[in-house]
């Protein structure tokens, strides 16, 4: 797979890249053995960078996907996330940076985070205290570069100015583009962007079921675009560019992540899935270019996004 660079500061990693949340949260029970074959089957097959986060079961998923790697963890670029509290409030003191950071480097079983992510902008804490304390970690050796999540043009600038961020990470799929308003300030900077949920957290991929179908815990269940009225609208968005990536003879995840790769070389998407046979189709999708006609096309179906708000609650602040 062919390789982009995050930022200016020497970051680079595969195209496309490995989300690990949905192992542990959000998406109802897994297999395990079958994620562990997931992940080995990414690697196998070129990815580099694998994502998780403090937040995902609360170091269980840290401590899983540091398992899963440990026999090739110097071939990729591993990250995680600080920020939150257990009541999802916010909390990114240094001392608690600091503490997420150790206890992240022991349940991930290695020696150095190569990206560090704010996991949500603290409104408490000034984010160049943050930069500040990210960078004496970064001359220490334990993290290799710093990352922001869900952050605006002001905030951004600010942490830069401390210590430069390599990547922003922020939700961005054929049904999310609110972040394509970003992206001129992360190209003044060099900043990288990594894209979550670049698969409208599954509802592309063509398997969506209503609201009230999924196992108890999958937040699908509460999802506004899973939701009556928001779901109809979804759903034939969808069909309609699956008959479009049909014609080209490709899925539609791979239609969709082909779109997102193609929206700049500073884009790394990291679709999460828990299936090896679904990791081989979206590795797939780096070699697609999609033809002027088919953008169009695609921009007919989604103009604007899909339908339905992506958060009812703990909405990010962009500033």
């Amino acid at each position: 797979m062919h390789r982009r660079e995050l930022g200016r500061q020497g970051l680079t990693t595969s195209a496309l890249g490995y989300g690990a949340m949905g192992i542990s949260m959000f998406y109802g029970p897994s297999d395990r053995q079958q994620a562990v074959a997931a992940i080995h089957q990414a690697h196998d097959l070129g990815v580099t960078l694998f994502d998780t986060a403090e937040l995902y079961g609360w170091g269980e998923n840290e401590r899983f996907l540091g398992r899963a790697v440990a026999g090739f963890r110097d071939d990729i670029v591993l990250t995680t996330k600080f920020g939150f509290t257990r009541d999802l409030g916010r909390d990114s003191r240094p001392s608690h940076i600091r503490e997420v950071v150790d206890a992240g480097l022991s349940r991930l079983g290695v020696d150095h985070i190569d990206l560090l992510y704010q996991h949500r902008v603290d409104p408490d804490v000034p984010i160049e205290d943050v930069a500040g304390a990210v960078k004496e970690l970064i001359d220490a050796g334990k993290v290799g570069h710093f990352g922001l999540s869900e952050a605006g043009p002001r905030t951004i600038r600010r942490a830069h100015a401390v210590q430069p961020v390599s990547v922003l990470q922020t939700e961005y799929s054929l049904f999310e583009r609110d972040c394509e308003q970003l992206f001129p300030t992360l190209e003044e900077l060099g900043i990288g962007f990594v894209a979550y949920s670049p698969l409208g957290r599954g509802f592309i991929t063509g398997t969506a079921r209503p609201a009230g179908q999924y196992a108890q815990g999958d937040m699908r269940n509460h999802d506004q675009r899973w939701q009556p009225g928001n779901y109809e609208k979804n759903v034939e968005a969808v069909r309609r560019l699956g008959e479009l990536a049909a014609g080209r003879g490709i899925t539609v995840s791979q239609l969709a992540l082909a779109w997102l790769l193609g929206r700049g070389d500073h884009i790394v998407p990291i679709p999460g899935t828990r299936a090896p046979h679904r990791v081989i189709e979206n590795v797939r999708a780096a070699r697609i270019t999609l033809t002027d006609d088919e953008l169009t096309a695609i921009d007919r179906i989604l103009p604007a996004g899909g339908f339905g708000a992506r958060y009812t609650t703990h909405m990010p602040r962009w500033e």
